[in-house]
């Protein structure tokens, strides 16, 4: 039964970016402080996708569970903060939604084709795509005088969201590996979908 419902909640997981759009969500009404941090992750399709499949990838491409398996979710989340610090630094990259874009069609593949990389070489990739994902938050805040708080929550959120798919992608390892390559076929996907939007 509990493989049923791990099957269930990633399917749902998998069927999220396709019926949402990005960048939706709490701060769209420019409400910001801690809660609307934690929540805008769980509420902004492209960030909820992104994090979580940066969690599955770990968990089903890790060797061994220490320390390989927290690579990739910490590069990301130390890169999203340096993003968000850029950004309400002021600092302007070019192609910032596509490149958010292409994270996730990256990471979709990723999770999809179950690819290993060493462990410095995952952080560091997942790391370059946070960057522009931290930006695009820290842009948004610039100006505000809870910006920190808020970012604070983005972090915590994204913690959470990381432990979510290492959950989910430990768990299913060893059996229903269809469930998460169905997953980064959909977030890879969207990541698609998103591309075209943008051109």
């Amino acid at each position: 039964m509990r493989t049923y419902r791990l099957a269930f909640a990633t399917l749902i997981a998998a069927a999220l970016p396709l019926v949402a759009s990005a960048h939706t969500g709490v701060d769209g009404g420019h409400h910001h402080g801690f809660v609307a941090g934690l929540l805008h992750p769980l509420t902004g399709a492209d960030h909820l996708a992104a994090m979580v499949a940066v969690g599955l990838w770990s968990a089903l491409t890790a060797r061994r569970a220490w320390p390989d398996l927290l690579w990739a979710p910490l590069g990301f989340a130390v890169m999203l903060m340096v993003g968000a610090v850029a950004g309400l630094a002021g600092m302007q990259l070019p192609a910032v939604e596509p490149m958010i874009a292409a994270s996730l069609l990256v990471l979709g593949l990723l999770v999809l084709t179950q690819r290993r990389l060493p462990a410095p070489a995952a952080a560091a990739l997942v790391g370059v795509f946070a960057v522009f994902h931290g930006i695009a938050h820290g842009q948004e805040l610039a100006g505000e005088s809870t910006a920190a708080l808020t970012l604070a929550g983005m972090l915590a959120a994204t913690v959470l969201l990381h432990g979510a798919g290492i959950a989910i992608g430990w768990s299913l390892r060893h059996g229903h590996r269809w469930l998460p390559r169905l997953a980064g076929a959909a977030v890879a996907m969207f990541g698609v979908a998103l591309l075209g939007s943008l051109a």
